[in-house]
């Protein structure tokens, strides 16, 4: 037995609609920008736009019989759900704290955003003991810090808005 409840949110054929019409937009934004680029074959090779403008022009294709399939031919799945409201929840459980660590990177750096993360996840994710948590995250974000500021000398964003790191001495 199904439960009504869990069900209830946009279609699966709706989402692909939605889906379909952004992609062809996007390959239709990203077609004329190649064709101002140069889309053509010239004497001396391809122009650089040649390549994009082709790749986009089959997404272009491929979105629009995506569109029509589920437009026309697909009626008999009008109500399926795109997911279930418990599985949701459990996307969000990951993406949630995946969209702060990007902002996080930007405004403190990739190596303390790194640490928060790994540590956050521990304890509410795995329910490790607090202490193992924070170990393990600040050996990972040293462990980062070491293998590309020091070894490989690729210094990875240190956070525009304030630089944690500024206290040891890392600019």
């Amino acid at each position: 037995m199904v439960d009504q409840q869990d069900d209830s949110g946009p279609s699966l054929r709706m989402i692909e609609i939605v889906f379909a019409l952004i992609c062809i937009a996007f390959s239709i934004f990203l077609m004329i920008g190649s064709i101002k680029l140069g889309a053509k074959w010239t004497p001396d090779g391809p122009e650089s736009g040649y390549f994009p403008f082709y790749i986009f022009l089959m997404m272009f294709v491929s979105s629009t019989l995506v569109l029509y399939e589920k437009l026309v031919l697909d009626k008999k799945n009008l109500t399926e759900p795109f997911v279930k409201k418990s599985a949701f929840k459990q996307v969000l459980c990951i993406l949630i704290p995946a969209i702060t660590f990007i902002f996080g990177v930007s405004l403190i750096g990739i190596y303390v955003s790194s640490m928060i993360y790994i540590s956050v996840f521990m304890i509410w994710i795995g329910k490790y003991a607090y202490w193992k948590a924070i170990l393990i995250g600040v050996f990972v974000g040293v462990v980062l810090y070491l293998m590309f500021e020091m070894w490989f000398q690729v210094p990875l964003p240190h956070g525009n808005l304030y630089n944690p790191l500024s206290m040891i001495g890392v600019n």
